[in-house]
C-alpha cells in the first residue's frame, strides 16, 4: 500500500475523484474496483440462469437463487431511485425500479430479475462506453505530474507541487519524464514526444532556446527548462480545461431529450396507471395474472421506457469529441459538430494558414543613377550585419539568404535601431566608411539622396501597386531592393483539392494582404474565390454575410482574425502558431496545426450527425413498434425487458463506431 501522508491524503480526497483510483487502495482491492458493477451484472446474471433451470424441478432453490439476485441488482436500484423520488426526480431509474418491484407484485418475479440484470447490464456497458469515450481526458489527468524536480541557485535538486512552482523556477527533466509545466530549455538536448498534445507521434528535437510544453515525454537526455507559465495557465491544463468543456456543452437535441425525459418519465408512470384500471374494467380479464391488466400495463411501461432515447445522443458526441481529441483536434462541444456538418463554405485566411508565416528572400534588385557602390554579394553581406541583430521575420528571411549563399556578415560601426521603422549603422567599404540604412520605405525615404527622388517616387508607386513583400537598403546613393515571398503550406494544394471534391466544401480567401499576393498564393493552391485589403471590419462583415447565407468555417490564426472566427458558423484556429486570442475565440483548435484533417472532421461531423439519427430511429421504433402490442398481449413481459434493453445496448455500440479515427 501506497503511504499516505496528511498532504497526499487531503490532496485526493479535495479533488473529487471515484474511490475506485484512490491511491490509498492495495493493488488487489483497486483490480476488484474495476468495472465492478459490470461484474455484478454478470454475477446476477448467472445467478438467474440457475434460478431458471432449477425452477423445473427445486422451486425452493429457483427462489433462493432470485432473491439473491433481487439483492445483488436490485438494492443498488432501489437506493437509486428512493435518492431521485427524495430529490422529487422521476427518471428512468426510477421507472425500470417501479417495473420490477411490481413484477413481484403480480407474481412474475423471474421477469422482474431479468428487467433488473438487463438493466444493469446495460448501465454498466453505457458507463464503460462513457468511460471510453472520455478516455483521452483521463489519460491527459494520468499524463499531469503532480510534483517536479526544482532546481535552486546552489544546485540542490528537491521536489515540489506543481501547483506550487512560480514562473522562472528550473526544472530538471530526465528521460522518461513528463514535462509538468510550459517552460524554455536553457541546458540539455533532447527528443520529446508530443503525441498526448498534439496527436503527432514523431519524436521531436528540443535544444537551449527552444519552448516546450507541459504534457511533453522526454524520451531520451536530460534538460533543464525555465518555467514559463504556471500549472493553472500550462499547455496541458488549458487543453484538459476545453475537453471537459467540449464534454459538458451539450448540442440542441441532447439538451431538449435531458428535458424530455424528465416529463416522459412522469407521462408514462401516468398511462401505466390509467391502463394498469381501465383494460380489466374495457376488457373481460382479470388485474392479476399473466394474462391480467397489471401485467399488459408493465409490458407497456417498459417497453415505453425511453433509456435508448436518452443516450442515443450523448455517446455519439463524447465518441466523435473523444476521437477528435486522439487526432489533436479540440471542439469546444457537440454542437459545434452539427454546424460543421451544416456548412457549405469554408474561408481560410492566407499568412500563417495556407502559408507557414515564414518569409524567405528570393531575390536582390539594385537601383542607382551611377554605378552602384557595392554589388548585389556585399549589399547582402552588409544587411546581414545589420538584421542579425533583430528580432523580426524580414531579418529572419535575410540572415538564412545569407546563410544559404555562404556570405558573411559584414561588421558594422555606430550601429542604431529605430523601434518600428528599421536599422542603421556604418560599414568600410574600400577604404571608405559609408553609411547603410535598411527598413521600411517611410524610414528610408527620409534619407533618400536627391540623385535618386525620380527613381524613389516610381519606386514606391510601384510597391503601392503591386504589393509585394519587401524591404529596403541604402548604402550612400544606391538602393538595394530585397524581395520576400511568403511560403505556401505543402500540404494546402492537397487540402484544398479534397474539400472540393470529397466533402463539397467552396473554399475561399479572406485576407488583409495585397491582391496581387493573395491571388498568387490563391492561384497555387486551386482557391478561386478571392477576397484581399480587408481590414478587421471588412473581414468581420463579409464573414457575417456568408454565415447567415450558406453557414461557413473560417480557418485562421492571428489576433486580426478573432472578430471573424467568432462571429463565423465554426471557427477554426491553430494551436501550435496561433495567438491566443484566435485560440479563445475560436470553435475548434488544431493543436499540431495540421490542415490535412480539415476533410477528415468534416466527415467525421457528418457521420455524427447520421449516428445520432440512427440510435434515435432505433429507440423510436422500439418504442413505437413495442408499446401497443405489448398492451394488446402479443409482447410478453420477458420479451418486452429484452427489446428495451437490447436497444439501449445496440445504440450504445453504434456510438462507439465514431470512435475510429478513420
Amino acid at each position: 500500500m501506497i503511504p499516505a501522508g496528511p498532504f497526499i491524503f487531503d490532496e485526493f480526497f479535495a479533488s473529487g475523484k471515484e474511490e475506485s483510483i484512490s491511491p490509498f487502495l492495495t493493488p488487489d482491492s483497486r483490480r476488484w474496483g474495476k468495472n465492478l458493477p459490470l461484474k455484478t451484472a454478470l454475477f446476477s446474471a448467472f445467478l438467474l440462469f440457475l434460478a431458471f433451470a432449477t425452477s423445473f424441478f427445486l422451486p425452493p432453490v429457483s427462489h433462493l437463487f432470485l432473491l439473491f439476485v433481487y439483492f445483488f441488482s436490485g438494492t443498488p436500484a432501489l437506493l437509486g431511485s428512493i435518492e431521485d423520488i427524495k430529490n422529487l426526480e422521476i427518471n428512468i431509474d426510477v421507472l425500470m425500479t417501479l417495473a420490477a418491484l411490481l413484477s413481484v407484485i403480480i407474481g412474475s418475479g423471474m421477469e422482474g430479475a431479468l428487467l433488473l440484470v438487463l438493466f444493469e447490464l446495460s448501465a454498466a456497458m453505457e458507463n464503460m462506453v462513457s468511460d471510453k469515450t472520455k478516455g483521452t481526458l483521463l489519460s491527459l489527468n494520468r499524463l499531469s505530474p503532480r510534483f517536479a524536480c526544482v532546481v535552486s541557485s546552489d544546485g540542490t535538486v528537491y521536489d515540489k507541487a506543481v501547483k506550487e512552482i512560480p514562473v522562472g523556477a528550473h526544472l530538471l527533466i530526465k528521460a522518461g519524464e513528463i514535462v509538468p509545466l510550459d517552460g524554455t530549455v536553457i541546458e540539455g538536448s533532447s527528443f520529446v514526444n508530443l503525441f498526448h498534445l498534439t496527436g503527432e507521434s514523431h519524436p521531436v528535437s528540443k535544444k537551449k532556446g527552444d519552448e516546450i510544453a507541459a504534457g511533453a515525454r522526454n524520451l531520451d537526455g536530460t534538460l533543464t527548462i525555465a518555467v514559463t507559465r504556471t500549472s493553472g495557465d500550462s499547455t496541458l491544463t488549458r487543453i484538459i480545461q476545453l475537453i471537459t468543456q467540449a464534454q459538458e456543452a451539450k448540442p440542441e437535441l441532447q439538451r431538449f431529450l435531458d428535458r424530455f425525459g424528465k416529463w416522459y418519465a412522469m407521462t408514462i408512470i401516468g398511462l401505466f396507471l390509467v391502463f394498469a384500471i381501465t383494460i380489466p374494467l374495457v376488457f373481460p380479464m382479470p388485474y392479476f395474472g399473466k394474462e391480467g391488466g397489471i401485467y399488459r400495463a408493465l409490458a407497456f411501461l417498459i417497453a415505453a421506457s425511453p433509456c435508448a432515447l436518452i443516450i442515443a445522443t450523448p455517446t455519439a458526441y463524447l465518441s466523435a469529441i473523444s476521437c477528435c481529441a486522439r487526432k489533436g483536434i479540440l471542439l469546444k462541444g457537440g454542437i459545434i459538430l452539427d454546424a460543421l456538418a451544416g456548412c457549405k463554405r469554408i474561408a481560410f485566411d492566407k499568412t500563417g494558414t495556407l502559408t507557414t508565416g515564414k518569409l524567405a528572400c528570393v531575390s536582390i534588385e539594385t537601383i542607382s543613377i551611377a554605378s552602384p557602390i557595392c554589388s548585389e554579394d556585399e549589399a547582402l553581406a552588409i544587411a546581414y550585419g545589420l538584421e542579425r541583430n533583430a528580432v523580426h521575420p524580414i531579418a529572419d528571411a535575410i540572415v538564412a539568404f545569407a546563410k544559404e549563399k555562404r556570405i558573411k556578415a559584414k561588421e558594422l560601426i555606430d550601429f542604431k535601431a529605430v523601434s518600428g521603422y528599421g536599422l542603421e549603422g556604418k560599414v568600410s567599404l574600400y577604404s571608405k566608411t559609408s553609411s547603410a540604412s535598411i527598413g521600411h520605405a517611410e524610414f528610408i525615404g527620409q534619407k533618400i539622396p536627391d540623385s535618386l527622388k525620380n527613381k524613389w517616387e516610381s519606386l514606391q508607386t510601384t510597391m503601392q501597386r503591386e504589393g509585394h513583400m519587401s524591404t529596403l537598403l541604402l548604402i550612400e546613393e544606391t538602393l538595394f531592393l530585397f524581395h520576400f515571398t511568403d511560403t505556401v503550406r505543402p500540404e494546402s494544394v492537397a487540402i484544398i483539392e479534397r474539400l472540393k471534391k470529397d466533402v463539397h466544401l467552396k473554399p475561399m480567401m479572406l485576407t488583409g494582404d495585397h491582391a496581387d499576393i493573395a491571388n498568387a498564393v490563391a492561384q497555387t493552391v486551386g482557391i478561386e474565390e478571392v477576397y484581399a485589403n480587408l481590414r478587421p471590419e471588412d473581414k468581420l462583415a463579409k464573414v457575417t454575410e456568408l454565415s447567415q447565407k450558406e453557414g461557413l468555417i473560417m480557418v485562421g490564426d492571428g489576433i486580426n482574425d478573432a472578430p471573424a472566427l467568432a462571429r463565423s458558423t465554426v471557427g477554426i484556429s491553430m494551436g501550435k502558431i496561433g495567438s491566443a486570442t484566435a485560440i479563445d475565440a475560436s470553435d475548434i483548435v488544431f493543436l499540431n496545426d495540421d490542415l490535412s484533417l480539415l476533410d477528415w472532421l468534416v466527415r467525421k461531423s457528418r457521420q455524427t450527425l447520421t449516428i445520432v439519427k440512427q440510435n434515435i430511429t432505433l429507440a423510436l421504433c422500439v418504442i413505437v413498434f413495442a408499446t401497443t402490442p405489448a398492451l394488446l398481449g402479443f409482447i410478453p413481459l420477458w420479451l418486452a425487458v429484452i427489446l428495451h434493453e437490447g436497444g439501449t445496448v445496440i445504440v450504445g455500440l453504434n456510438s462507439l463506431r465514431l470512435l475510429k479515427k478513420k
